[in-house]
């Protein structure tokens, strides 16, 4: 590893770590709204509350999210 430095190494890393986060958080909430429409399509009368469980797991998701890309901007500029 000669031509690389630490540095050049962590923001590497904490970019691939970044992407990896936002994939991972894009595919969690297209499989829950996936599921969210398959279930209101088979019981209409309980959109409401599929809706609701929807809408607060998204949010945990998209938390879950940030707080990884804010993990690695921390080991980024370390």
């Amino acid at each position: 590893m000669e031509g690389f430095s630490l540095t050049a190494l962590a923001y590497l890393g904490a970019g691939l770590g970044a992407g990896l986060a936002v994939i991972g958080g894009g595919a969690g909430i297209g499989r829950l709204a996936a599921s969210a429409m398959e279930g209101i399509s088979r019981q209409p009368q309980a959109a409401a509350t599929i809706q609701t469980a929807m809408l607060i797991a998204a949010g945990l998701i998209e938390g879950a999210t940030l707080f990884a890309l804010v993990i690695c901007i921390i080991l980024a500029f370390k």
